[in-house]
């Protein structure tokens, strides 16, 4: 597993809404403790904390643009605060890309002055949640700064698996009617990167 010139592991969850990669972080920081730290997802930080959320496409891409500049200082803030810590990124950077307003006068990475090459390369590895709107399960109730419905949910869950699945080391979680069995599979895939790549934790 490559680090990217860093000494640090770094793994993002990610997937449409209501895929069930946010769960899978906290109980896999549970589970091996010290040796992990989540990366809050900074949209749902920045929503919950009063920050609008609107349909204008130049409002949109304000918000895109607000939220990757945060995401990459919470990732730098989380690092150095934690160095001997593996990172578990709840989304990416890459994320903002596909709710990206087709209206905007630049792409999302133009307007970000960086590559999607680049920004695949600022994470070790990825889990991809498939969303249970792809099985016509209702995804409300889970997080308070959701607002997308089943349809909008399996487009976003479209998009965003055709950026990340370019990444080399990209895991693939399919929806399934069991939720605790989907949380088990993702779970094993995150201990097998973890055991792959030698991370040893902060006692090393």
């Amino acid at each position: 597993m490559s680090r990217q010139g860093r000494n640090q592991v770094r793994i993002v969850l990610t997937g449409g809404p209501g895929g069930g990669k946010t769960t899978a972080a906290d109980l896999f920081r549970r589970e091996i403790g010290e040796k992990v730290v989540v990366v809050p997802e900074t949209a749902t930080m920045l929503f919950t904390g009063g920050f609008p959320r609107v349909a204008e496409p130049k409002a949109r891409a304000a918000t895109q643009r607000a939220i990757f500049h945060a995401q990459v200082a919470l990732e730098e803030i989380q690092g150095a605060l934690y160095p001997g810590r593996m990172l578990l990124c709840d989304r990416g950077t890459i994320d903002g890309a596909a709710y990206w307003p087709a209206e905007a006068p630049k792409g999302f990475f133009e307007t970000m002055e960086t590559t999607l090459e680049d920004e695949l390369g600022r994470y070790d590895a990825v889990i991809f949640f498939e969303s249970a709107a792809v099985g016509d399960i209702s995804i409300e109730g889970g997080n308070p700064a959701r607002t997308e419905g089943n349809e909008e949910a399996r487009q976003l869950d479209i998009r965003l698996r055709s950026l990340w699945s370019k990444h080399p080391s990209f895991h693939f979680v399919p929806h399934t009617t069991s939720f605790f069995a989907k949380l088990g599979d993702g779970l094993k895939q995150l201990q097998e990167m973890v055991d792959h790549s030698g991370w040893l934790g902060p006692d090393a």
